[in-house]
Parts: C-alpha cells; structure tokens; sequence
C-alpha cells in the first residue's frame, strides 16, 4: 500500500503517499527523537520510489547508507509496534558536500544564484544589495555571464569603472557602494564560500533519480561545516527549492511525491530573514506542493517557523518538550494548539512526559482530514541510526552514479575573460596607433589594463570603453540571461 508506518498509538500510524506533499514538521526537545522519526520517514519513501534531500547537520543521518545491527532494545520495539517484516537495510544514497570533502561537490552559478540570494548571503544593506542588482542588469544588457565569483569580482571592477554611465540610466551608483560589495565578496571567499560557485552546476534531475531496483536515491548534504555560515546554508536550500518550484512541471494530485526535502534546523531559514524573502518563501511552500514536491522542516519548536508557513503543514510529529524555563512552558502551549485535538488527550501535559522514542503524530487522513493526534510509539529505521566512518563513507562516494560529472570543475568563457579581453583589444589597438608612451598613450593604455580593479579613469577613456563594449558586444545589447534561483517568485526577469 502507498503509505508509510510511522509507530502505533492505539492504533498503527500511517503517513499516507498520496497527502506527503501537504508538508509536515517534526519538533522536540534535543535528544528526544527527531532524527530517528526523520530516518524513518526518508527510508520509507525511498523504499516507495521516492527520492529524498536531506540536509545532515550533525552527520548522523549519513548512517542512511548502512544497515542497522539487530539488537534487543530495536527488537523489543519492533515487537510491541506489532510490525511483520522488519529486516535491517541499507538505503541508496549519494552524499553531497558544498566544500567538496564528505561527498561530491555541489556548485551553482553566480547568475543562478541571483542578486537577492546573493546579497542576502554577503549582508548587504539596502543600498549595497541595490548596486549589486544594477550590477546584474549591467550583466544581462551586455550579455555577460556570471559564472564564479571572479566574474563577479571584474563586473563590479567594470561598474566602479563607469558608475557615471550606468548611473544615468540605472540610478546613482557610487564609489563607496562598490567598493562595500567588493570587501564582502572579499570576505566571503575567505571563509571558504568561493567553492560553491561555479560549473558544472547542479542539475535537478540529478535529485530526482531512482536506483535499478526502483528505489528512490537518498541524497545527503554534509552540512556540519555549512552550518557555521547559516546565511549560505539557508540560501543554498532556498535555492534549490526555489530551482524546484520554478522547473518542474505540474502534477496535481499524485499517488506519491516526485521528491521530498527535509529542512534540519529550520530556523535558521528564517533567522534575520527581511520579510519580503519570507513571503517569497510561504508562497513557494504553498505552491510547490501541485509539483509534487514534499516539504518537512525539523526544529525544536513549532514557533520556529513563521505562522503563514506553519499553517500549510498538514502532517505532525511532535516529540517531547520539556517546561522548566517559560520560554519552554510556552512553546509547550504553543505546539499543544497545532496539533488536531484529541477528546481522549490532554496534550499540554502529555507533551513533558514522552519519553525517548515516542511522539504526538497527526498525520492527514482520506479526504485530507487530519487525524486526532495519538501518542505513539515511533518505528525503529531499518538503517543505522549512528554516524558512518569515513572509510564506509568513502565507498559510497566512490561507487555514486554523479560522481564522474561533479567531481571536476568546469570554467569556460565568462564574465572575466570577456572584460579581460576587451581590455587587452583596445591595448593593442592603441598600440597598432604607434603611439609612444607618455600621457595619452602607453600610460593611458596602463591605465585601461586595470579596469577591472577599479580606480580613477578620465572621461574619454570610459568614452572609448563604452564604444568598444558596443562593437563586441553587437547583437547581445538587450539580451536577458536565462537566470534561475528565485527568478519566477522574486520577480527576476526571467526568459
């Protein structure tokens, strides 16, 4: 049957295939269950042929990969729940690392990524965040495209370069803007963060595949180091729901999901996230779903996510929480009014006394119904519930089906080598002049090899720059860049 054996209360628990992309939410205190209850989801889908994302925090989802050890304790579990058939399993995975040590390396590039996710990630203020985006339509109009973060670096070199030209057109552009966006840049390549832009860029069908017996891939993002920086954490997973909403087609109601995305750690999604991006991101919860994708945020407590996003989850499973301080005493409240009533369950006081291993679950019933929340014994995974060694690690990654096309980096012409060339093109046009060094000749030809670095230039030479971007760049004047990444849903000129 198309559902998944989530525990038994006073009856089994189901979380049925065909309401899985109603979104859902697994919350609790630290060390009360939440990755067991997550593995035991991820395994079940895959084992219905649905592919899975995961991020893994602390490691210990990799053990998704591996079989578990049959013990007294699992056993004894399995024999109360009453469930036929348990048999320790290993599941299909394939591990991904931004950083490119725990798995094959995740990339994007700096177009797809866009100006919004883009200044969110540096911490721009709202001037800066405004220049970048000139910055990006001075990329399009020219036909630029922006790769890595080299390009990105000579773009802004070309912009300070001829801030009076495009301000005229886009709005005033200064010196110290610029150069505000060039030292976060700076900064962000320092901390490692360079490594995620570029090619070959993540494919989406890559996170969409089944293996030869028909299960679906399980594809674990290391993110122990990512989580150091949550501004790129949340906005790479941003972006590739965002990339999710935007390309794939309608389903409507299907028998199960095409795809199912787990949010660890939820919150930092939305931590100092401006409320613009939080509507954006309530509107693509809610309407991804007629994509087929299922969308599961894990956190401590219900009040991590914002109110309009909690409201399109429709399956729960609520872990313990414990009321010593009265921020806890609240969220005890809080996550007592989310879940469907039960006549027979005072869930407020139910909620401090459950025990490792048990949680509150209301799932949807036929019709959508949610069920009356029961107090249930969760299911025990199939898998190891323990982080892997780096040899067995190893192994995966090294019999993945992706690793040939990630594995190597990929730069072709761009941004950099354009604007490097174009400077190199009026050098030597200078030169077939027969100019000799001096004011107007080799040291003004000094001068136009380093537009890319910014600096004072005189009037007439942006003049000649402008000119010669014009005869390079010839038909591509007006060209908008097929940019991804929150194009459709944060407004971004899309073609």
């Amino acid at each position: 049957m198309n559902r998944i054996l989530v525990g038994k209360g006073e009856k089994p628990v189901y979380l049925l295939l065909k309401y899985a992309n109603r979104h859902g939410l697994i919350t609790g205190a630290t060390g009360t269950g939440k990755t067991v209850s997550l593995l035991v989801l991820a395994e079940g889908f895959s084992r219905h042929g649905v592919p899975v994302f995961i991020a893994d925090v602390k490691g210990d989802v990799a053990g998704l990969a591996m079989p578990s050890t049959s013990s007294e304790k699992i056993m004894r579990r399995v024999a109360e729940i009453g469930w036929q058939g348990y048999t320790p399993e290993a599941n299909p995975v394939v591990f991904w690392d931004l950083f490119g040590q725990a798995g094959h390396r995740v990339r994007a590039t700096v177009t797809e990524l866009g100006p919004t996710l883009l200044a969110r990630i540096l911490e721009l203020n709202d001037t800066q965040s405004a220049v970048l985006e000139v910055a990006f339509h001075v990329a399009d109009s020219e036909g630029l495209l922006l790769l890595d973060l080299k390009d990105l670096r000579a773009l802004l070199g070309y912009v300070a370069e001829n801030r009076k030209e495009i301000s005229q057109h886009y709005g005033l552009v200064s010196a110290q803007s610029v150069a505000a966006v060039q030292r976060a840049l700076l900064s962000l390549e320092r901390e490692g963060a360079s490594v995620f832009f570029g090619e070959p860029a993540l494919d989406l069908m890559d996170l969409m595949r089944t293996d030869l017996s028909g299960r679906g891939v399980i594809h674990v993002l290391a993110a122990h180091q990512l989580m150091q920086k949550p501004r790129l954490y949340s906005s790479f997973l941003l972006y590739l729901l965002s990339e999710l909403f935007e390309n794939l087609p309608e389903v409507g109601d299907a028998d199960k999901p095409k795809l199912v995305f787990f949010f660890d750690e939820a919150h930092l999604l939305f931590d100092d996230a401006p409320p613009a991006l939080r509507r954006r991101v309530e509107q693509v919860v809610r309407l991804i779903r007629s994509k087929g994708v299922g969308v599961y945020f894990c956190s401590q407590y219900p009040d991590d996510i914002p109110v309009d996003i909690l409201g399109q989850l429709g399956n729960r499973i609520q872990h313990a929480l414990r009321a010593v301080t009265p921020r806890d005493q609240q969220a005890v409240r809080a996550a007592a009014q989310t879940l469907a009533p039960n006549p027979r369950l005072d869930v407020v006081q139910v909620l401090s006394l459950l025990g490792v291993g048990e949680a509150l679950v209301s799932t949807l019933e036929e019709r959508g119904v949610p069920m009356p929340v029961e107090r249930t014994l969760m299911c025990p995974p199939r898998c190891r519930i323990w982080p892997i060694t780096s040899e067995e690690r190893t192994a995966v990654v090294a019999r993945s089906p992706v690793g040939a096309k990630y594995d190597r980096a990929v730069d072709r012409e761009s941004a950099y080598e354009r604007l490097s060339r174009r400077a190199a093109d009026f050098m030597a046009s200078k030169d077939s002049t027969g100019e000799r060094p001096g004011r107007d000749g080799a040291e003004e030809g000094g001068r136009l090899g380093q537009v890319l670095w910014g600096g004072k230039r005189r009037q007439g030479l942006v003049e000649t720059m402008a000119k010669q971007a014009a005869r390079t760049i010839g038909s591509e004047i007006g060209r908008r860049i097929l940019r991804g990444v929150l194009g459709g849903i944060l407004g971004t000129t899309r073609r």
